[in-house]
């Protein structure tokens, strides 16, 4: 049986920092670690504002609640695990967080839909065990902003597809991650 305190994240920034956030147990959902969040948001430079951000495979929603933590305009949550969605829909009401929008959809499914041109960042962290990250990079073009972010992380056996720059990289214990930009624009 987890501990409680497994299932927590905390917000490291922004106007919610400190706060803690509960999830639920569910296959492949391992939040992005406090170290890695602190990295990623460095690079990016701490505050988000105005921006549009997509946290697909939300999970423990802790990327998503970050960035809207630090001032983005709005932040869509997309989520497939009914159990997983009603912990983050929990979440998003006791912050009062109105920048959130929570899909209960098929992150795959939604992305095919999404609108045009629409995203400044994007976080892609699905379980690892999946391997859609390079499938969904090359969809992300036609949903993106060309000046866009894209944050991956993975096992570390990524292949980034043709159109995309490393821009920065790292590594926590078995988790890569990555911060891409379009190749014309790195």
């Amino acid at each position: 049986m987890k501990s409680a305190q497994r299932n927590r994240v905390r917000i490291i920034g922004g106007q919610w920092r400190r706060r803690l956030l509960d999830f639920p147990d569910a296959e492949g959902l391992r939040p992005t670690a406090d170290a890695v969040r602190e990295k990623l948001f460095n690079w990016l430079g701490q505050d988000l504002p105005g921006w549009y951000c997509l946290d697909l495979f939300a999970g423990s929603g802790a990327l998503g609640f970050e960035a809207a933590s630090r001032g983005a305009a709005q932040v869509v949550m997309v989520e497939r695990n009914r159990t997983v969605c009603n912990a983050l829909r929990e979440n998003i009401a006791m912050l009062a967080a109105n920048n959130i929008i929570l899909e209960c959809a098929d992150g795959v499914k939604w992305l095919t839909q999404a609108a045009p041109a629409r995203f400044d960042l994007v976080f892609i962290d699905p379980p690892f065990a999946s391997k859609l990250q390079a499938a969904i990079l090359t969809i992300l073009p036609a949903i993106v902003k060309p000046s866009a972010y894209v944050y991956v992380e993975h096992d570390g056996s990524l292949d980034v597809p043709a159109g995309w720059t490393v821009w920065r990289e790292g590594r926590a214990g078995r988790a890569h991650f990555n911060l891409l930009k379009l190749d014309d624009h790195a």
